[in-house]
């Protein structure tokens, strides 16, 4: 199956394309697109790898569902157009960055800025219907995103998985750990944040891996 993303990611996920599970989620969504209000746009599904090349990537933030409320998720997680009121997860995530480094909170909830600096947003499932959260869970993607993480897993090094939440804990479970940096810390939502994600420094520890393995730091 031909699948418009990004060339470096295509050529090492081909073979996840040309699955039967695959060619099943596709055609779901495709009537999903056909019958609903679905997001992102049908183009913005593959956003986050489309800026952020397989061969640049240092880090990785693993989401689970899209935003799925109107005019919040357009393929990277946590991110919203400029316009858009933060959600409370960003809210939280740029009050621990401010609160490590020393930053002010950003005027913008766009995180191109990250990504085109190889940070890899992505959730784990790249497709939600409007005001449903979750519906498009158990369909395929889920599958491919866990071919998405072995892939840099596998064949990249010195590469920072920030896990938030147990999802993503359970999700990143078979990095390997002497090859990577593996973060965890509880979800950024209101109900769990302050049980861990403040205070957890992942941005700080961050750049300081890479110093330790002479890569350049993220400006987060």
């Amino acid at each position: 199956m031909q699948v418009k993303i990004e060339e470096s990611w295509r050529a090492r996920l081909q073979p996840e394309f040309d699955k039967p599970y695959f060619e099943k989620l596709t055609a779901f969504v495709r009537e999903e697109y056909a019958r609903h209000t679905v997001f992102p746009r049908g183009g913005a599904i593959f956003h986050a790898f489309n800026t952020c090349p397989f061969d640049r990537v240092k880090a990785v933030i693993l989401g689970q569902d899209p935003y799925h409320e109107p005019g919040q998720y357009y393929g990277l997680c946590f991110s919203v157009m400029d316009g858009v009121p933060f959600p409370p997860s960003l809210v939280n995530i740029f009050r621990e960055v401010s609160s490590d480094l020393g930053k002010p909170i950003p005027v913008s909830g766009r995180l191109e800025r990250w990504a085109d600096q190889g940070v890899l947003l992505i959730n784990a499932i790249l497709t939600v219907r409007a005001h449903q959260a979750g519906s498009h869970r158990g369909h395929g993607w889920e599958e491919f995103t866990d071919a998405v993480i072995r892939c840099i897993n596998d064949q990249r090094e010195h590469v920072v998985f920030m896990l938030w939440g147990a999802y993503a804990q359970r999700k990143g479970a078979f990095i390997d750990r002497t090859r990577h940096l593996v973060l965890t810390a509880p979800h950024p939502s209101p109900l769990s944040a302050d049980r861990g994600f403040f205070g957890c420094r992942h941005f700080s520890r961050a750049n300081a891996y890479f110093r330790a393995n002479g890569l350049p730091e993220i400006d987060w």
